[in-house]
């Protein structure tokens, strides 16, 4: 059986996930990784050895600081937008627009075009992004789960 581990390292987080020949997720992980990005990369890789200890996998990696360790570990790596415009395209065809909010930048990518997806992407700048809203949820001293509720439950848009 083949096992595949993609891992996304952002600039305030690190995603894993391992799935099997099929596509099913067995395994993955969400965490914060406070600038401590190999720390927290080693913990959830021991965390999955742990739960699949026998199993070999092939591993690709993206995301922000996902090049770095990339390049220090001698492991493949896929930009961010090109790898979310790859899966949008393979597994959900008929979705026509992905917005990503990142920790610092938002990506638009729109699949319009079957061949060539049209990629868009404010600057540096934290407005709209992921740090925006860890900072609006600190300042409401709310949880990012109460925050969710909330916006579920708006009555207006502003």
């Amino acid at each position: 059986m083949s096992y595949r581990l993609g891992i996304d390292i952002g600039s305030t987080t690190a995603k894993t996930a391992l799935t099997d020949e099929k596509g099913h997720v067995l395994f993955h992980r969400y965490i914060r990784h406070n600038t401590e990005v190999d720390a927290t990369l080693k913990e959830i890789l021991r965390e999955g050895a742990r739960e699949f200890p026998d199993k070999e996998f092939t591993v690709q990696l993206t995301g922000t600081a996902g090049l770095g360790v990339s390049e220090r570990c001698g492991l493949p790596f896929t930009q961010e937008v090109v790898a979310s415009a790859e899966v949008i395209k393979r597994c959900y065809p008929e979705v026509r627009m992905l917005i990503d909010l990142g920790g610092e930048d938002s990506k638009v990518i729109y699949f319009t075009d079957p061949i060539k997806p049209d990629i868009r992407m404010n600057g540096n700048c934290a407005g709209g992004t992921g740090a925006f809203i860890d900072q609006m949820a600190v300042l409401l001293n709310m949880t990012h789960d109460d925050l969710d509720r909330e916006a579920t439950q708006a009555q207006t848009i502003y």
